[in-house]
């Protein structure tokens, strides 16, 4: 079961460690329902112009327990709205990346990847070999694998997919 390579530009870095999710879009805006709403707001205070400037396949890059707080889904919509393809960080707080890691987004677990980047550096993450490649400065960092079982989810597309193929596999002929 192969991953397609996450291959983008740093759109951010998140400096903080414990960094609550819901900053992203703004606690008073947690509660929008309307995608492109919900996109608008988005990063707005820290760059008003984030929106415009992010790209289809660009990445986030966060430190320590990255997603800390409680696990909303607001923000991370938003950010997949508007292209992110993926987040490296230093560590993210359980409840996030299992949350995430079931809608089939995929997170990347990279020692020391904040102080290996800058904004807009290209990075490559090759699953294979388990690295993140900096194309900027050349740089590889080794990151923490996945299971067999998050591999599997994020190669299906999230977790109910990932659960639809599993019992197709295990229905009698005739029954799938």
């Amino acid at each position: 079961m192969s991953l397609p390579h996450l291959h983008g530009r740093v759109a951010w870095i998140f400096e903080e460690d414990n960094y609550d999710i819901d900053l992203i879009v703004g606690i008073k805006n947690i509660k929008l329902t309307n995608i492109d709403e919900l996109a608008a707001v988005t990063m707005s205070s820290y760059d008003k112009d984030f929106g415009s400037a992010v790209q289809k396949g660009d990445l986030l890059v966060g430190g320590h327990n990255f997603g800390y707080g409680h696990p909303h889904y607001p923000a991370m919509r938003a950010m997949r709205h508007l292209g992110i393809a993926g987040v490296i960080a230093e560590s993210f707080s359980p409840g996030f990346f299992r949350g995430e890691i079931s809608m089939g987004f995929p997170l990347v677990t990279c020692p020391g990847i904040r102080a290996a980047v800058s904004r807009w550096d290209t990075l490559s993450v090759d699953w294979e070999l388990g690295q993140v490649r900096n194309a900027a400065n050349g740089q590889a960092l080794p990151m923490e694998p996945l299971s067999s079982v998050e591999r599997a989810t994020l190669a299906a597309g999230g977790f109910i997919p990932y659960l639809k193929a599993r019992l197709a596999k295990q229905a009698p002929a005739g029954h799938a």
